[in-house]
């Protein structure tokens, strides 16, 4: 009798860790996890991903850009600089917050491990499946501006009080949303920024 069941073996991954360019060897998030798999299993995952992609990349949220057809980095980045231009014109402040999500390697070989959340790096189907992971994100006050697993988001507001009481508001919205889905943010790469045309104000910054 034949089963419609992937073979176990095909599950299972090397996981070598990569070094990032200009980071410290002694530091384990200097490294980049890449999964090594089983041939056969790659190619079935080109396939699924041919006939999945068409599919939900029509229900995936607009703020992500992150690997699909026609959108880029770039896309985020004029939009983010074009909504903010818009603000000044109206004689608004604008600030953002860049979040970023945490990723870690090793170097050593170690025992099996199952995988209970994320997906592994190395793998067609893996970018694709992290924006369906991530395609629920909560409402916010602020707009958002998603690229993979880098995420901006931007309140434009007459007053700083205001722009920091959104953001500050978003944060801990965005926070509790990635802790129940087991996500964990960078704190060393996620930062703050301000932008505004008045130059008494060069040094301020958002807490």
């Amino acid at each position: 009798m034949r089963q419609l069941k992937i073979p176990n073996i095909w599950r299972r991954a090397l996981v070598v860790a990569i070094l990032k360019p200009e980071k410290q060897l002694g530091d384990p998030k200097a490294y980049r996890p890449i999964s090594l798999l089983c041939v056969p299993f790659k190619i079935l995952k080109r396939l699924i991903y041919a006939r999945v992609e068409t599919i939900t990349d029509s229900l995936l949220p607009q703020e992500q850009a992150g690997f699909r057809h026609g959108r880029s980095a770039a896309d985020q980045v004029t939009l983010l600089t074009q909504d903010i231009a818009d603000s000044f014109s109206v004689k608004k402040k604008a600030g953002a917050v860049f979040v970023d999500l945490t990723a870690a390697g090793n170097r050593q070989t170690s025992r099996l491990r199952r995988l209970k959340n994320g997906v592994p790096q190395g793998f067609v189907l893996a970018p694709l499946l992290f924006n369906i992971f991530t395609s629920v994100l909560p409402a916010t006050i602020s707009r958002k501006y998603a690229y993979a697993d880098n995420l901006a988001i931007m309140h434009a507001d007459g007053d700083w009080l205001a722009v920091k009481g959104a953001l500050t508001k978003d944060m801990a919205t965005l926070s509790e949303y990635l802790q129940s889905w087991k996500l964990k943010l960078s704190t060393t790469k996620t930062v703050s920024a301000v932008f505004h045309l008045n130059n008494k104000e060069s040094k301020r910054e958002l807490n």
